[in-house]
């Protein structure tokens, strides 16, 4: 059983199985996303080549181009861990308890952004750090 704020309705495994589809579905574009991103970076470095011939101009477009993939893929590989970490929580039963004072998150929290690891109270206090 998935925990719950005070009030809130129990998770059907109706709802579990639709977040476990869902999550499994980003974890999919995840990985199509880095592997897309990951070959444009290597399209980019074997593009620059020794940069003979390529103006000042061209070769800052090129490193910012290479920069702005690279962020990506690495934006999107941090997301992948953390959805990963969401479906490994959902498997053992830990989906939805806070990581900071192990209270429930809140369902509707889960819901809306399901890689959450704090509940409001406990978010808020990293953030004011």
């Amino acid at each position: 059983m998935l925990p719950v704020r005070e009030g809130e309705d129990p998770w059907t495994a109706e709802e579990a199985a639709e977040l476990r589809v869902e999550l499994e579905t980003e974890v999919q574009r995840l990985r199509t996303e880095i592997a897309a991103a990951e070959t444009a970076i290597n399209g980019l470095v074997r593009d620059s080549g020794d940069g003979a011939g390529d103006d000042q101009a061209d070769v800052g477009s090129k490193n910012v181009n290479r920069e702005h993939e690279m962020a990506l893929a690495a934006n999107s590989r941090e997301m992948l861990t953390q959805t990963e970490r969401a479906l490994a929580r959902l498997e053992t039963g830990e989906f939805g308890r806070c990581e900071g004072c192990g209270g429930a998150i809140g369902k509707a929290r889960m819901q809306a952004f399901p890689r959450a690891l704090l509940c409001v109270a406990c978010k808020q206090k990293q953030e004011r750090r």
